[in-house]
């Protein structure tokens, strides 16, 4: 697991806290990445908020949380090819997982270490 999936862990414990979805993120990526163009990366935190959104991780209600369109639709079609396939945990990798989620050849942003670790942590809600 890379360090956004670890930063999208470590966000949900933060939420369990009582940390707002956005709050959690920013606290976790600065604990991980410091203050830097990592901690800022815009694709891992809209992946993570989307699926808070929606309310698809765990101790976490649903609110309106991401901005971004793209994102939200990537995480949200990852769960569902996750969910269709019944892996748990996963064995696809991030790669297979985002050439499944778009049709176009896209590079992958991260979006997928964030599905996968969720996913794979078992903080996903399944139903």
């Amino acid at each position: 697991m890379n360090k956004y999936g670890q930063a999208a862990i470590k966000a949900t414990e933060l939420s369990k806290l009582g940390n707002s979805p956005i709050e959690s993120w920013e606290k976790a990526t600065i604990e991980i990445f410091g203050d830097s163009t990592s901690q800022k990366k815009v694709c891992p935190k809209s992946t993570f908020l989307a699926l808070a959104e929606k309310g698809l991780v765990k101790n976490i209600l649903p609110g309106s949380y991401a901005k971004a369109k793209e994102n939200k639709e990537y995480a949200i079609k990852a769960i569902e090819i996750l969910k269709q396939n019944k892996m748990q945990p996963s064995t696809f990798s991030t790669k297979e997982l985002w050439n499944k989620v778009q049709n176009i050849d896209k590079k992958h942003n991260s979006q997928m270490d964030v599905v996968l670790a969720l996913w794979n942590n078992n903080l996903i809600k399944k139903i």
